[in-house]
């Protein structure tokens, strides 16, 4: 038993000593279980895939291999913060959560480590603000920015005006979910809308009847749905139900894979969602994918998922990820970067359209700059509309930029607030 226990112990110190001899540590906080396993996993496999790319064809960045341990979190906070702390001391340069609750327990203790927090598309909003957050980044875009260019849109749709219409938010009723309401009730105020809100329980997503009956009673012209795993697949099936029209609703990105609209059918036809990215295989870099990850059966499961929406918004984390650490080699005149060397690398960062062609992967997202004030890039995304009988997202609008005109207050009050209560001294002066 003792020998047992030994070997046991060994192989833990092994395990966990092992990627802290690499020079490049990128933990993959994923989540292959739970009840948000099908979002999950499709992300952490377009992650893991590019970073296999880079080591496979490039030796890795700079020289430099990239190890990516992955630490499974089933979407749970209290897991998350168990990963984190499990794998920081390996090294690691970077984490992207992939979860609002998990990110907003993070940030405190990322902020005392001094390493890098990267939420594309997700968080906290306010973290925009490089002023306060100095360890946050959150381009190319935030929930909020999300929210006013779905407003936008139905602005475009609506001939100019939202005055005296209805719109209701069917919301995932978690921090993420919350996060747009702030927005869309400013957004309210300045276009005359009334806002309906109607919550869904993350542990009775399948089951939306009641929240369907009270949108098919109060009639809203469209339906905004911020929404994660099996609440954006019950929500366009009760939407069908209810014969409530696809192309009135209109999901943030979160609420717009393959996986959401596919059991709904021909029901799920003309809905519609955000995006900040490409998704399909149309793009250069699959032949590279092809060649060193696929074809020697190096891809996370095998490849099953790539392509997909979700798989392409984790390679796009990687690929801002890897391109921060570029810079950070580079600024720091060394391949073995630190955390915060990574933090000036990310700060720095300038993806210009024309990077992005040469990286194989032309017009999949928009310029991503940052700076030491803003940790959030342009804000742009577009709308895509499901086509079931080619069973694929079509691209319908170009980027779109925010209405920075309502953000910007918003984000600078929250972020000053926080600033506040946390005794932070604001920076970039």
């Amino acid at each position: 038993m003792k020998l047992r226990f030994a070997s046991l112990v060994a192989a833990a110190v092994m395990a966990t000593a092992a990627p802290a001899l690499a020079d490049l540590v990128v933990p993959n906080l994923s989540y292959r279980t739970g009840p948000y396993a099908a979002n999950g996993t499709q992300y952490a496999d377009g992650f893991n895939d590019y970073f296999t790319l880079l080591n496979e064809r490039d030796g890795g960045i700079g020289g430099q291999k990239i190890v990516v341990p992955e630490c499974e979190t089933a979407y749970n906070t209290e897991k998350g913060v168990e990963c984190y702390e499990s794998t920081k001391g390996q090294g690691a340069l970077v984490y992207n959560p992939l979860s609002t609750g998990i990110t907003y327990q993070l940030i405190p203790k990322a902020t005392a480590d001094k390493i890098p927090l990267y939420t594309p598309g997700y968080g906290r909003t306010s973290a925009q603000n490089g002023k306060v957050f100095e360890w946050v980044f959150n381009a190319p875009a935030n929930y909020w920015d999300g929210a006013s260019i779905i407003v936008k849109h139905l602005l475009d749709v609506h001939g100019g005006s939202l005055e005296g219409k209805k719109i209701a938010l069917l919301y995932h009723n978690s921090a993420y979910g919350k996060e747009p309401i702030r927005t869309l009730q400013e957004l309210a105020k300045k276009h005359k809308f009334e806002l309906i809100e109607v919550p869904v329980d993350p542990a009775a997503g399948q089951e939306q009847k009641s929240q369907w009956l009270q949108i098919r009673r109060d009639k809203p012209d469209n339906v905004i749905i911020y929404g994660w795993g099996v609440m954006n697949q019950a929500a366009i099936q009760e939407a069908a139900n209810v014969r409530y029209p696809m192309d009135q609703i209109v999901g943030i990105w979160w609420s717009g894979s393959e996986v959401d609209v596919t059991p709904a059918g021909a029901g799920a036809n003309g809905y519609k969602a955000l995006t900040f990215h490409g998704a399909g295989k149309d793009y250069p870099i699959y032949a590279d994918l092809q060649k060193y990850v696929m074809d020697p059966g190096k891809a996370s499961q095998g490849g099953a998922n790539a392509g997909t929406v979700l798989y392409s918004r984790g390679m796009y984390a990687a690929v801002v990820i890897a391109e921060a650490i570029k810079k950070a080699q580079e600024l720091a005149g060394t391949p073995t970067i630190t955390p915060a060397q990574l933090r000036d690398g990310f700060e720095a960062l300038d993806i210009s359209p024309a990077r992005m062609a040469e990286l194989g992967l032309p017009d999949f997202g928009p310029e991503v700059k940052m700076s030491c004030e803003n940790h959030g890039g342009s804000g742009m995304a577009r709308v895509q509309q499901w086509d079931a009988a080619a069973g694929k997202w079509n691209l319908i609008t170009e980027f779109t930029e925010p209405d920075n005109e309502v953000i910007e207050p918003l984000i600078t009050a929250d972020s000053e607030a926080f600033a506040k209560e946390n005794n932070i001294t604001m920076r970039c002066n």
